[in-house]
């Protein structure tokens, strides 16, 4: 059960990602202020860093919770499932895990369109990667040490470049194609069956 706290601290997200993303759309988002945002949203910039400890975070959420979860769910997955699967049923959860499709779509427009953004998301994507490598590792059955195998090195890095592909062409085409459609032909592409 959601309690008023958690439900209270929901709205004013939203609130406050509704005004950033208006602000960004309307005047761009390197041109638009901390102060700028938290003033349309109706509180203060001190305020707005508790819900968010960055300008870039109001665009890219909380990227180590985000990445938690990726790395949860496919730990949880089946051991009869492949590393392949089990990386797109986590990739599956983060599509829906904080927004709708369509705000996941604004969002990833301007994450795509934006330099400094995009740098961050592909920081972001190389701290996931590192995370999932173990995991990935022990799902292959190869003994942990310290070296990676480089089997998991380069399924983790194979599904990031086939989910970041997808979601751009997703993004640059305003979310007319299907986003698992495009990830399964990106992924079919790589692994030669196409």
């Amino acid at each position: 059960m959601t309690s008023l706290w958690d439900r209270s601290r929901q709205v004013a997200v939203q609130a406050i990602l509704d005004t950033a993303l208006r602000l960004f759309a309307e005047q761009g988002y390197e041109q638009t202020t901390i102060a700028q945002i938290a003033r349309e949203a109706g509180i203060s910039q001190r305020s707005l860093f508790r819900y968010f400890g960055t300008k870039e975070d109001l665009v890219c959420g909380d990227q180590d919770a985000l990445g938690e979860l990726l790395k949860q769910t496919v730990e949880q997955q089946p051991a009869e499932v492949s590393a392949w699967d089990a990386l797109r049923a986590g990739f599956e959860v983060l599509l829906t895990a904080n927004h709708t499709p369509e705000r996941a779509l604004e969002l990833s427009r301007l994450i795509f369109d934006t330099p400094a953004l995009h740098a961050r998301y592909i920081e972001k994507r190389l701290r996931w990667q590192a995370a999932l490598v173990p995991v990935v590792q022990a799902r292959l059955g190869a003994a942990p040490g310290p070296t990676p195998d480089p089997r998991a090195k380069a399924i983790v890095a194979t599904v990031f470049a086939c989910a970041d592909s997808a979601t751009e062409l997703w993004a640059t085409h305003d979310g007319r194609l299907d986003l698992a459609d495009l990830y399964a032909q990106c992924l079919a592409a790589v692994r030669g069956r196409s």
